[in-house]
């Protein structure tokens, strides 16, 4: 009898909640990442210290599993599920909730030297578990990765000029046909961007984005892409008859 292969998703969604904040985010991350590593992405999520974190992880229907306690261990070695719930406590309870505005409150910083003795803050935690910017080898590797994806996506860049017909492909959407308008670094976003006038009100704007003006088209007409979801070639202009009148 022929064996079974289970495929599982690398990466998973899963709502966050917090005794720090009311509100409920949606994430997604990598099964691969520690429990040390989640920790750190999730500090900047609902804004407690990853050395002072507690997790439990619930059901898609909140039901209670486990708690996550092993920081060496991965994540996927935790019947974590899409949609699933993990729930941070904070072990300081400094997170009361009662006040979000953080611009109105006087800052007072350690100097670096006094900062790096204490045993329980964000800087020793990643140091002992060797995660974020500690994680030499990692860094590293995410950095030449990231050389190699902008070479990658500037040659895709430098074959598209404003004028060429396209079609967009994005992932989980209908293709959509239109007219190349920009190509190139914007200010709202790092690397290169393909700015397209679809032929009908598939877009999100008029060519602008943030008060600046890259090129000109009709309001839910324009958008910006990434070069490798934009192919050009001799395509007709398509009516999606968004237009008819009944």
């Amino acid at each position: 009898m022929d064996g079974v292969t289970v495929i599982t998703n690398p990466t998973v969604s899963v709502r966050i909640t917090s005794t720090a904040n009311s509100f409920e985010a949606l994430r997604r991350f990598n099964r691969a990442v520690t429990i040390a590593e989640l920790k750190c992405k999730l500090e900047l999520v609902v804004g407690i210290q990853a050395s002072c974190m507690d997790l439990q992880l619930f059901s898609s229907i909140d039901a209670f599993l486990q708690k996550l306690d092993d920081n060496e261990a991965l994540m996927g070695s935790y019947p974590v599920d899409d949609n699933c719930r993990i729930h941070v406590i904070d072990r300081s309870r400094t997170g009361s909730g009662g006040f979000e505005d953080l611009s109105a409150v006087e800052k007072f910083q350690l100097p670096d030297e006094v900062y790096d003795k204490r045993s329980e803050s964000v800087r020793s935690f990643l140091k002992k578990n060797k995660a974020g910017r500690f994680n030499e080898e990692k860094a590293a590797q995410k950095e030449e990765l990231q050389v190699q994806r902008d070479a990658e996506e500037k040659l895709l860049a430098e074959a598209l000029s404003p004028g060429l017909r396209c079609e967009v492909q994005l992932v989980g959407q209908p293709t959509r046909r239109g007219t190349v308008m920009y190509v190139g670094n914007t200010e709202f976003k790092p690397g290169y961007w393909v700015g397209v006038k679809y032929d009908e009100p598939l877009g999100k704007h008029d060519g602008s984005v943030n008060g600046k003006q890259y090129f000109e088209c009709q309001p839910k007409y324009g958008a910006f892409v990434k070069p490798q979801f934009v192919t050009v070639g001799d395509f007709a202009e398509e009516d999606y008859g968004l237009n008819d009148e009944m």
